[in-house]
């Protein structure tokens, strides 16, 4: 690839937050290789996005073929997009998607703006949509796959740079309700447990009284336990959180819960955006982890971690959003009894170390 210098880069990741921050250290490769590294992604990604070191500027296009519940086709948004990448001039775009996800419609709006060089990993035949058609390697994680995805585009991490997620510094401050139980000021013992019960995907996160009983168990263990969770979650957290929990529901933005999760000891989630924060903030997480999709792509990737829950049940790989079981038995399955000796192992490892069972 030979490409007149400087070099503005198009980043894409159409994905939630999750999916956002684990391409993080591939946005970082291409940050270190060229000029100026800009990140569309879609309202869910937002304020992940804001987060990723190496990013210049982040834009937004919420795309008629992404996410739970896409917009319909809007002519006029999609043109407004095309404009705004003509006038950007970008002259590498590098797509990054999920399995079963498509880079071919933002290869051709990219096409139309007129990006000299497109980069996407697909199966189908991307025509003259790309100049870099790539096959993802089996057996990937997920941060490893975006990062091959941008060494075809000729991008690589500096040799100082470990290849983990990271978030931008500083973080700000904790939530005022949250400072007691992560012992602002204190020892600096780390006392807390983060038990974090929802997911955007239902099927991923525990059963609510599953839940409410961990934290519960948590609470007898002795640990200061904070239940986090949007403000769209504020009944369930309230819920879970009981009379033996603080309640975050509401309280925190993406940034604060990274600030949160940091103070913390050990986070309890399911296969959601925080347990990919928590690893971003080099917290070990005891992952609750429905195997609808794969466990060795979206585990947590570099901190230490114990994954719990059925992977041979019967939802395994099916990509469904809501639990087709009775009793979500991948996740009901999953006693507190097992949280607790999770989060007490992985409380006391050093930070390098990493469990899978």
């Amino acid at each position: 690839m030979s490409l007149s210098r400087p070099v503005r880069v198009l980043a894409v990741r159409l994905d939630s937050d999750g999916a956002v921050l684990l391409t993080g250290p591939a946005v970082r490769a291409l940050a270190a290789t060229y000029d100026q590294v800009d990140l569309l992604v879609s309202a869910s990604g937002l304020q992940a996005a804001d987060l990723l070191p190496g990013v210049t500027e982040v834009l937004r296009f919420d795309a008629p073929w992404c996410g739970a519940k896409p917009p319909r086709v809007s002519p006029e948004a999609l043109l407004d997009l095309v404009a705004d990448l003509v006038a950007r001039r970008y002259q590498l775009a590098v797509i990054f998607t999920s399995s079963g996800q498509s880079p071919l419609p933002m290869a051709l709006l990219a096409r139309l703006a007129g990006v000299r060089h497109i980069v996407a990993a697909t199966e189908d035949h991307p025509g003259s949509l790309l100049d870099v058609r790539h096959h993802r390697p089996p057996g990937l994680h997920e941060v490893e796959a975006c990062l091959d995805l941008a060494d075809q585009a000729g991008a690589r991490l500096p040799v100082d740079d470990d290849g983990l997620l990271a978030v931008r510094r500083p973080l700000p401050a904790v939530p005022r309700t949250a400072e007691h139980a992560l012992g602002a000021g204190g020892t600096g013992v780390r006392r807390s447990v983060v038990v974090h019960p929802g997911a955007s995907v239902p099927a991923r996160a525990p059963l609510p009284e599953d839940a409410r009983a961990i934290a519960g168990h948590l609470a007898r263990d002795g640990w200061d336990v904070l239940v986090t969770g949007s403000a769209a979650e504020r009944e369930l957290t309230a819920y879970v959180a009981g009379g033996h929990a603080t309640d975050l529901g509401g309280h925190t933005t993406l940034a604060q819960l990274a600030a949160v999760l940091e103070s913390a000891a050990c986070v309890v989630v399911g296969n959601t955006g925080p347990a990919h924060l928590a690893a971003a903030v080099s917290t070990p997480v005891v992952s609750l982890f429905a195997p609808v999709v794969p466990a060795d792509r979206w585990v947590p990737y570099g901190v230490p971690r114990l994954v719990l829950g059925d992977q041979g049940a019967a939802c395994r790989a099916t990509g469904a959003s809501t639990c087709p079981l009775p009793g979500h038995p991948c996740l009901g399955s999953v006693t507190p009894d097992q949280v607790s000796d999770a989060v007490a192992r992985l409380a006391h490892l050093p930070a390098h170390d990493t469990l899978v069972p």
